[in-house]
């Protein structure tokens, strides 16, 4: 089905993953570009959604999850261009491993944009992107603007939603909408910090794309490199 439904709690729409229907999208952008919190499918965990230039949607998103303000909320982009549009920089690392991995399911913290509000990136001045490769999520993302708040469906300290139908009243209770693809298949995206010397790349949080895969193909690029890695703090 692909008509919202509200008995009680958010609407939910119900979609092909692979392709969803125009009206749906139309819809539930229209929700986001008004302020709406939506949760939706992507190519990881299923996300919790926000328009990014909407500094009241922003702040319901750190409050819903009782997310700390000082953590970046991941972003989707829709496609590359987009993405480049959110950075101030594009680290020389950052330029091999977005030519690999995306669109796909490789996190890159990377410096923000001064055009983006500190609350996305929580005053780090940096920003969690990818581009997306799951078709609801990039459709999404083009329809505002090009970029979505992507910070997973849960509330902070419980694990990431996989499944729809078991995503809890109190998370439900929260928010605005809800699009249903099924059953997500990824783990959580893997995080990297990118820099602009050696150690070149930091590995915050092992997820769906190996480590030892990104750090080869920086070490193609550049040759042999410190590696450093700190703590995962990012969250899709």
């Amino acid at each position: 089905m692909t008509t919202g439904l509200r008995i009680s709690g958010p609407s939910v729409w119900r979609v092909d993953p692979r392709r969803p229907a125009p009206e749906v999208i139309t819809v539930v952008s229209e929700l986001l570009l008004n302020g709406g919190v939506v949760i939706y499918p992507t190519e990881t965990v299923y996300g919790l959604g926000v328009f990014p230039g909407d500094a009241g949607a922003v702040k319901r998103v750190y409050a819903i999850k009782g997310r700390p303000v000082n953590k970046p909320l991941p972003i989707v982009a829709s496609d590359l261009q987009a993405a480049r549009r959110a950075v101030s920089r594009w680290p020389k690392a950052a330029e091999r491993l977005s030519d690999m991995f995306w669109p796909g399911p490789l996190t890159l913290l990377v410096p923000a944009s001064p055009g983006l509000s500190p609350l996305i990136h929580g005053s780090t001045g940096k920003i969690a992107l990818r581009v997306t490769s799951h078709p609801v999520a990039a459709k999404l993302a083009a329809a505002c603007g090009g970029l979505l708040v992507a910070t997973s469906a849960n509330l902070s300290g419980d694990p990431p939603c996989t499944d729809p139908s078991l995503l809890s009243e109190a998370l439900l209770s929260r928010v605005d909408g809800v699009v249903d693809a099924g059953l997500a298949t990824e783990r959580p995206s893997t995080v990297v910090e990118v820099l602009d010397e050696v150690p070149w790349i930091r590995l915050l949080r092992q997820g769906a794309v190996p480590w030892s895969v990104v750090r080869r193909r920086v070490e193609q690029e550049f040759g042999p490199v410190t590696v450093g890695s700190g703590p995962g703090d990012v969250s899709i």
